[in-house]
């Protein structure tokens, strides 16, 4: 790409980041389009669907979440590794307001420009949410589907300002919802449950 032509689509991903995360992603493309100063022809000549443009605005950070689950995988352990993803996952998903909706309609549709990112996400989520099964720090009666779509709930509600307070404290619930009690001895020998805290 000429130097020149990617200053633009720079340009063009930079207004538009900004518009979605003051209006969110149903802002108008032809606002976005006079707000960087081009035709609306222009945008879509780069971005012919709402959803390619949000996957080139997400892309890297999409790049980073699967990199990190990889990461997680060899550094933490299995539950702690599973949390932390999750925790980053639902953080990142609210950054553009009204992304969740695309992002959950998007893994079942092959044609949308997000699918083939949404399903890398979800494979990266699965292989720790495997790991952490077979540890036997997971239940086993959700897959990654599953674990996608409570990504999805944990994100829409921290995109809703009257429920966004409740953000953190539901995310704790779902995610020791997600492990399994484990056992362990106390000083007197005596056992008790133990469950997962997050930090």
């Amino acid at each position: 790409m000429r130097a020149d032509a990617k200053k633009n689509r720079d340009h063009l991903l930079a207004v538009a980041g900004t518009a979605i995360t003051e209006q969110g992603v149903d802002v108008s493309l032809r606002d976005i389009a006079r707000r960087a100063d081009v035709g609306l022809a222009t945008l879509l000549r780069h971005y012919p669907t709402r959803e390619a443009l949000l996957d080139a605005l997400l892309h890297t950070s999409f790049d980073e979440l699967t990199a990190k689950a990889g990461a997680l995988e060899t550094s933490s352990s299995p539950d702690d590794a599973l949390v932390s993803w999750l925790r980053d996952c639902v953080a990142w998903t609210t950054e553009y307001r009204g992304a969740i909706v695309l992002m959950a309609a998007a893994i079942d549709d092959t044609e949308s420009a997000l699918h083939a990112s949404c399903v890398t996400l979800r494979a990266a989520g699965t292989r720790l949410l495997t790991r952490a099964q077979s540890a036997g720090t997971a239940r086993t009666d959700i897959d990654g589907a599953d674990m996608f779509a409570l990504v999805m709930a944990l994100a829409w509600i921290g995109d809703q300002r009257s429920l966004a307070p409740r953000a953190d404290h539901l995310f704790d619930v779902v995610a020791s919802a997600i492990l399994t009690s484990t056992v362990s001895s106390d000083a007197e020998g005596e056992r008790r449950p133990r469950t997962h805290r997050s930090t």
